[in-house]
């Protein structure tokens, strides 16, 4: 019996979870259909309880519901509770559970390049909810130290002050993003920066040995100025299939590999 999937947002055109978990289903014949749904603002929670009282086997959540869809959970796994935010839906004895893979997805990403995160320290750019998503897992991979920069500093230390409980293990500091400097193993920009087109100004006294754009498929500032230094630098594309397949995992106890899929990534 085919599996029922599907992600909604709004907007949802622009949305590729259908492609890659056909691509996953198909790889690892596993029978389902995954599409994606418009949803309208002020109908989000209508449509995911309908979806799954007709049978409906999990769904993933994209711009603007995850906040909305974390607040409808019964359950929530340790990494979503952090994220105050959810991606990944599916019900389990009649309790919705939820999830966000966003995290565990860069982390993969960024494994599959054969960047180690063991005793990294790292700079995030960008105090939102991206990066409260990824804070949780870059620790869990072993990261040492994340210093976490924003134009606005009190924003990054509110984010700093809620997370370090969670992550003993690691230091956690909060910068503003114009008294940018020191030595990092990986920089990761998790501004809108490259999604509006506004150029990033990376400070020449800031040194780093690794760059990844979360976002994709769209010409970044970010990425240019790592081309500039010779620093081996990605996009998001790996992340975007690293989620998926987090949430594949969850729903269907199988995990496909990254690498087999990095075909799918836009053409430049």
């Amino acid at each position: 019996m085919n599996k029922v999937f599907a992600v909604v947002g709004h907007p949802i055109e622009h949305s590729r979870s259908p492609e890659l978990h056909h691509a996953f289903a198909e790889k690892l014949a596993i029978p389902l259909t995954y599409s994606k749904h418009l949803v309208p603002l002020d109908g989000f929670t209508q449509h995911v309880k309908a979806f799954f009282q007709t049978g409906g086997h999990g769904l993933n959540i994209t711009v603007p519901f995850k906040e909305q869809a974390f607040a409808l959970c019964d359950v929530l796994t340790e990494r979503a509770k952090i994220a105050k935010a959810v991606n990944t839906l599916w019900m389990q004895n009649g309790t919705l559970h939820g999830d966000n893979t966003d995290g565990q997805g860069l982390v993969e990403a960024i494994q599959s390049l054969g960047w180690s995160l063991q005793n990294s320290k790292i700079l995030i750019l960008g105090a939102g909810g991206a990066t409260r998503g990824v804070i949780y897992p870059l620790a869990a991979a072993g990261a040492t130290e994340i210093v976490v920069a924003n134009r606005t500093l009190e924003r990054a230390e509110q984010l700093v002050q809620d997370l370090e409980q969670h992550v003993p293990h690691t230091r956690l500091r909060a910068v503003s993003l114009n008294a940018l400097e020191g030595e990092f193993d990986l920089i990761i920009n998790a501004t809108s920066a490259s999604l509006s087109g506004e150029a990033l100004q990376l400070p020449a006294q800031l040194t780093f040995h690794h760059a990844y754009e979360m976002a994709y498929g769209k010409p970044s500032s970010f990425l240019e100025q790592a081309q500039q230094r010779h620093v081996p630098h990605s996009d998001g594309f790996g992340m975007l299939i690293g989620q998926a397949i987090e949430s594949f995992y969850i729903w269907n106890g199988v995990k496909p590999k990254l690498a087999d899929f990095l075909y799918l990534a836009p053409k430049a």
